[in-house]
């Protein structure tokens, strides 16, 4: 019981962290791009990534995790893949309307599911597909407004979605089948994630900006914002490995739309962003649609629980019983099972 509690608070503990963080990164870049005129996007999570791997690198230094040797083409293969991803969405956000690209975040969600299905053989009860559902149709009435389709918009946002679902599926995998822990993961794949995106991130960043990231103008405000959302990432990147390792791919995503949520009502208060009626009903119905996802998880998982606990119990009476049966007999009733061996055995 002790373990289980311990498990609870980590996994507590963790999508706290993933919510603060990412909620508090969204205000810091939105001030960023927005207020301060800083455009570049994927440049700006390649540098996320150097700095998430160097304070790994120090935390490493000073003994706080211990590395494990992983696959080099697995490693690789997995890092380039989410750099790859990352790009993708911030190419789908750039060729497509925002309310597009928010479907394209919502159909993660339905795609992350089938792929579990089919390949995983992962079962999704009726009841935690209702609630997936209504968290969906809730965000989408939140956030989705104008649907503007392009063909090159619509090819991005698909190839997006699918390298977003084997990246964010396969740090689950990995984590699980190779027994290795969030921060060591990130750790290996930090460096492969940031050195893709470095290469690229310029080149998409002037695609999107028409503009230059080595030519802007780094004033002392924009560069403090910058180290700040810098920082800010390392707790982003670890708490998603973290999340992603201890809960799943598709709790991971209902998160993310949680997160939606909270930046809306953050952007509505703080940055008095417009708000309507329709915002305030769609946060309502997510909101229903996380509870209820929330608490057929939890249900599940009892059951689950005592079902192990069962066949756990079975099976350690089904092992004790000869033992006993065995010990409690008389001598004279041993002697009597020495013949039947022996007759058993000849027949053998």
């Amino acid at each position: 019981m002790g373990e289980m509690s311990s498990y609870q608070l980590g996994v507590i503990g963790a999508l706290f962290l993933s919510v603060a963080s990412s909620v508090s990164i969204v205000i810091c870049n939105k001030a960023l791009m927005s207020n301060l005129g800083f455009p570049f996007a994927t440049t700006l999570t390649s540098w996320h990534l150097i700095v998430t791997f160097c304070t790994l690198h120090a935390a490493q230094r000073f003994n706080f995790f211990e590395t494990k040797p992983i696959d080099l083409k697995t490693i690789m293969l997995f890092g380039i893949l989410n750099g790859i991803s990352i790009g993708l969405l911030n190419l789908s956000l750039g060729f497509n309307s925002i309310g597009f690209y928010q479907m394209t975040k919502l159909a993660i969600i339905p795609f992350t599911v089938l792929l579990e299905t089919l390949f995983l053989k992962k079962q999704f009860s009726q009841k935690i597909k209702l609630s997936l559902f209504l968290l969906l149709v809730g965000v989408g009435i939140a956030s989705v407004t104008d649907l503007q389709l392009n063909f090159v918009g619509t090819i991005l946002s698909l190839l997006a979605i699918i390298t977003t679902c084997v990246g964010q599926i396969l740090t689950n995998t990995i984590q699980k089948k190779l027994n290795v822990s969030s921060t060591q993961l990130l750790y290996h794949s930090a460096p492969f994630q940031a050195a893709i995106l470095f290469v690229s991130g310029p080149f998409v960043d002037q695609m999107l900006t028409k503009k230059n990231v080595f030519a802007h103008k780094y004033t002392p405000i924009v560069l403090a914002f910058i180290i700040l959302s810098c920082l800010i990432s390392v707790a982003v990147n670890f708490s998603t490995f973290l999340v992603i390792g201890k809960t799943s791919p598709v709790t991971y995503q209902v998160l993310g739309h949680l997160k939606t949520c909270l930046v809306l009502a953050f952007g509505y208060t703080l940055l008095h962003d417009p708000f309507s009626e329709r915002n305030i009903i769609g946060i309502l119905i997510a909101i229903c649609g996380m509870g209820l996802y929330s608490y057929f998880c939890t249900q599940e998982n009892k059951k689950k629980q005592l079902v192990d606990l069962s066949l756990a119990s079975q099976v350690k009476d089904k092992d004790g019983s000869p033992l006993l049966a065995v010990k409690n007999m008389s001598h004279q009733e041993k002697e009597s099972l020495e013949p039947k061996k022996s007759t058993k055995d000849s027949l053998v």
